[in-house]
Formats: structure tokens, sequence, C-alpha cells
């Protein structure tokens, strides 16, 4: 596949600004891959689709505040600055993206915070617009983590939601079931999720089962070749506990429909699949990158936003659900002024 084949014309105001006033409320459209058949629902509506036993595998990380502002020493410049990741805990050093980069050198301090209460000093560059930071701060840890995200504000993609941060994106840009910290943006199709439907879901007797793949930017990076086949993913780190591959085996094991929560999920279970088409556990980075075509082992339907053109995670979603009738799909997604993106509505993808 090319990357031309994944270009589609979205009017800007397909794009959605805000979210849905309330999470389960989106427009859902259920895709039926097998016949190309289409449903326009909502999204509370998904649980008709399951049955006792059936289950949903989530993705349970947590995204952190991660977009600062500082200003650097001497001449008071405004940098933003945006954490990635932490590399050393003890050390304070965190991997993270400046703007303007051209500005920042190795050895300049930045501070932090109206009193300047918070210090870094750039102590390498590692990419044109990457840098490592190292922390000054000497109290314990957590004490220094709390300060730091005190600092910051919730990391909406700018490729997308064009627009100040407001109140309820502190809310709103996390899934009711995020845990595990280390997130720089939301998993989207999570945020669909309410505690009303889980508990309903519950009650109907769907299984849950949790990954953690921290999101990362790779997500909205342009992919800057044609041939996909040279393209290079970003690693994310991912768990896959022991809890989980018992849940999800014994449902694949059942013939029991098993429903991957979003992209991040997809690429999770995929990167962690023994020859036999079962999950298996897992600690540390994947890379993976799944564009059409690709046989899927684990999941036999998803759950997914409408994604932007050309993007990695359009990509997967045609993997997945055929190339031909998810881009036919799209369009008629256009033509029913479906939301897209990151608080755009979602797709149900079931194979029967």
């Amino acid at each position: 596949m090319k990357l031309s084949q994944f270009k589609f014309k979205l009017p800007e105001e397909r794009i959605a600004m805000h979210p849905a006033k309330y999470r389960d409320e989106s427009r859902l459209m259920v895709l039926h891959k097998n016949s190309g058949e289409i449903k326009h629902r909502i999204f509370k509506d998904v649980l008709e689709y399951f049955d006792d036993k059936d289950m949903f595998i989530f993705n349970d990380t947590k995204v952190f505040p991660a977009r600062l502002y500082g200003n650097k020493e001497k001449t008071r410049a405004r940098i933003e600055v945006f954490l990635l990741r932490e590399l050393n805990e003890e050390l304070r050093l965190w991997d993270v993206l400046v703007d303007p980069a051209r500005k920042i050198r190795i050895g300049n301090k930045l501070y932090f915070g109206e009193d300047d209460s918070m210090v870094a000093e750039v102590i390498d560059n590692t990419t044109s617009r990457g840098r490592t930071l190292r922390f000054l701060y000497d109290g314990p840890h957590d004490e220094f983590k709390k300060a730091l995200y005190a600092l910051g504000e919730t990391p909406l993609p700018r490729s997308i939601i064009d627009r100040p941060i407001e109140p309820e994106d502190v809310e709103r840009f996390q899934s009711i079931f995020a845990k595990n910290e280390g997130a720089v943006t939301a998993p989207t199709a999570s945020l669909h999720f309410s505690r009303e439907l889980l508990k309903r879901m519950e009650i109907k007797g769907i299984d849950f089962a949790y990954i953690t793949m921290h999101a990362g930017l790779g997500n909205f990076r342009d992919i800057d070749v044609e041939d996909l086949t040279k393209y290079k993913m970003d690693s994310e780190q991912m768990f896959v506990t022991e809890e989980t591959v018992k849940i999800v085996n014994r449902a694949k094991d059942n013939n029991r429909n098993v429903c991957a929560v979003g992209t991040t999920v997809m690429r999770a279970i995929e990167s962690a699949v023994s020859t036999d088409g079962h999950l298996k556990q897992f600690e540390g980075w994947t890379n993976k990158f799944i564009f059409p075509p690709y046989e899927f082992t684990v999941a036999n339907s998803m759950i997914s936003n409408f994604h932007l053109p050309l993007s990695t995670l359009l990509m997967i979603v045609a993997a997945f659900g055929g190339y031909d009738q998810i881009m036919e799909a799209y369009e008629v997604a256009i033509k029913e002024k479906y939301r897209f993106g990151t608080y755009g509505d979602a797709m149900l993808i079931l194979d029967k």
C-alpha cells in the first residue's frame, strides 16, 4: 500500500473541537465488514452487539499534563516544553520536545512557574526538536512529579484540536478507567465509555481486560515516505499482564467475540501474540506498524474513532475493516456529518 491511497478530502468543519455532551452519546457507525452493511446508531447502543462472555480489551493508560511553558535564562524568551518520557528517575532526566528549538542549546537553563520555582538544564540535543532536560530538584521523587505536573496542562493534539485548553478537557481527555500514568495523548476510542455504560455491560455478562500502552506523539506524526513498508513507527511502552492473558485467551478458546477498543489496543495485542494466535505476557516497547493487508489474530471486532487522512490510525482501521470498505465508510461518514478526530464519533467494526 502507498501513503497516497489514504488521502481523502475532509472538510475542516468535520473535525471535532469539543467532546460530545455525554461520553456515551456520540454517534456510532456500525460496519459489518463481511457484508459491507452500515448502520447509524448512538454509542451506548454498542451493548446490543455483544453477549454474555464476550469481551472488551481496554487501554488503561493515563494522560499526564505534558505541555509546559517556561522562560529561557537571561533573555526570558518563552519556550514551550512537551514532556515525552522520564528517562531516569534518580537524575530527574526527561526526554522532551522544545519550541522554538533553534533558541535552545546544551547548557541553557529553563525556568518554569510564576516564581521560577522549577528549573531545568539542557544536557543533550537528541533531534532537531528533541532535547534531554535535567530538572534541578532536591526533594523526593513523588514530590518532584507532583510539582512538575502542577505546572503542566492537558496536552490536546494541536494538529487536530486548534483551540485553547478549557476546564472540561482535564476530565474529558482521559478515559474513566485511566490508571497507569505515561501517555501524552489519550486512546480516543476509550473516551466514549461512561460509567453507566460499563455497568450495563457488566450486568449483561460482558468481560473486561486491560492492557497498558502509553500513547505517544508518533500517532500524529506525518508519514514522510510513499512506500509504507519503509516507514518506522515511534516506539511506545506497553504492558500485558498475566491476568489479561488469561481472560483474553479463555474468550478466544470459547469462540467468544473479542473487541479491541482503539488502535493502541490493537497494536498492543498484535505485538504480544504467540505463534498459535494466543495473547502472551509482555512488558517492553513496540514500534509495530499495521497497514493493509494484515492478518489479525486476537480480536474479531474493533471500536475506533474516525481518523484523519494519511494517518497511521486510519491505516490500522483499514487493515482490520478492509481498505475498500473503510474508505467507502469514511465517505459515508463525511456525507452523514460524523465528527472526526480525538473528540469525534466512533465506528464499530464487526466480522459478522
